[in-house]
């Protein structure tokens, strides 16, 4: 017998006894919990807030404010990143960091340092070298004053590395390139497909050791090494024809007629605004530029800028849904320059707090408002600030 009820076999959903909703309505229901692209942070905000903490760890060698900058960086990534294949990159960074420690620390023990010391830790066989090798040896003694030199300068690479690889885990490598200026498009695409190399290698590596260790195979050693390196090359090239593939489809390398006299201009813009950034950069850097520097930087920027406005009239392309530059992003960009900011002050308001000795062998201090300071770092992990899941 026909039911009398016309919604029934139409997506009906009975909660309880007298409550009815359709499947469109839970359907819109679902859909207002995606997030807001206003509510997503500007990818070039958190490459900036990442720059800003590489800034300030090349401004000091203190081994206490450098794990403070490494752990800003670890909770911010912890708090924000979103399960994406590039999310995961932070941790292999992070590895990459402390292998290139050890390497540091190998080498000064190795080949010695020039920094003089008095604790000697070990002597190792020394092998004689030919007079035109000086400057240069091979074992010998390893001092305390060496090793604590390599620390520190092994420490600040490493903090390097693992600011870039939180940048890489947090920014969304399409959209930072969907933002980029239009004379900077075809370089933008390069320097995009580069980052996410890594991100996407790791998560091959990782779904392979993964599979092998379901099916009871090694994936360890140089056997499971050689056994995984051949399939992650095959899916590196198996993406990057696909990859091609996508952008002949879409037009890539297109470009616009435009007069000749628009492309001069555009070409001594762009040159001559980056010969006056390097001009002031240099100007700012010596004592002798201190009154030319500031202008000169200021006015290359400004040339700079007009030449990729001009330049991007040749690109012919569109931008859909443009990520916004909201108070987020204000937010996660003014913490990492402000980092940096006050970090370079303390530098030259108190550079030995910033750069404990190693001659005579001192215990680091950890300096308090430069610490406070690097601790600006972790207002992108606020509640109120956190990019919705």
């Amino acid at each position: 017998m026909p039911s009398s009820n016309p919604l029934k076999g139409r997506g009906e959903l009975r909660d309880q006894p007298g409550r009815r909703r359709t499947r469109r309505a839970t359907d819109r229901g679902n859909s207002s919990r995606a997030p807001n692209p206003a509510n997503v942070t500007h990818p070039g905000a958190w490459w900036t807030w990442s720059l800003g903490l590489a800034t300030a760890a090349t401004r000091t060698t203190n081994p206490l404010l450098l794990t403070l900058l490494i752990t800003v960086t670890a909770y911010v990534v912890a708090t924000n990143r979103t399960p994406t294949p590039w999310s995961r990159s932070y941790t292999a960074f992070a590895k990459l960091a402390l292998a290139v420690l050890l390497i540091r620390l190998l080498f000064a023990t190795a080949l010695g340092s020039p920094i003089p010391g008095t604790h000697t830790l070990l002597t190792l066989p020394e092998v004689p070298l030919p007079h035109w090798a000086q400057g240069i040896r091979l074992g010998g003694k390893v001092t305390a004053e060496g090793l604590t030199f390599a620390f520190y300068d092994g420490l600040k690479l490493a903090t390097l590395l693992i600011c870039v690889g939180a940048a890489n885990a947090l920014a969304n490598p399409a959209r930072l390139l969907k933002s980029l200026p239009g004379a900077l498009y075809e370089t933008g695409v390069a320097v995009v497909v580069a980052l996410t190399f890594a991100p996407n290698l790791v998560a091959d590596v990782q779904r392979l050791r993964a599979a092998r260790r379901l099916r009871g195979r090694p994936d360890r050693g140089l056997r499971g090494l050689l056994q995984v390196g051949l399939p992650v090359l095959e899916g590196s090239l198996e993406r990057s024809v696909a990859l091609a593939a996508a952008m002949d489809a879409r037009g890539y390398g297109r470009t616009a007629q435009v007069p000749a006299s628009v492309r001069r201009t555009t070409t001594a813009l762009t040159l001559g605004g980056l010969l006056g950034v390097c001009a002031g950069t240099y100007g700012l850097l010596t004592a002798e530029g201190g009154g030319y520097g500031l202008p000169l930087l200021l006015a290359g920027v400004v040339a700079a800028a007009a030449g990729l406005r001009l330049g991007g009239r040749r690109t012919l392309r569109t931008r859909y849904r443009p990520d916004p530059w909201g108070a987020r992003a204000w937010l996660v960009a003014g913490s990492g320059a402000a980092v940096a900011a006050l970090l370079t002050l303390a530098s030259v308001r108190d550079p030995g707090a910033l750069a404990p000795g190693v001659v005579p062998l001192v215990a680091p201090t950890l300096p308090l408002w430069p610490a406070a300071a690097v601790l600006l770092g972790l207002a992108p992990a606020l509640p109120t600030f956190k990019e919705p899941s």
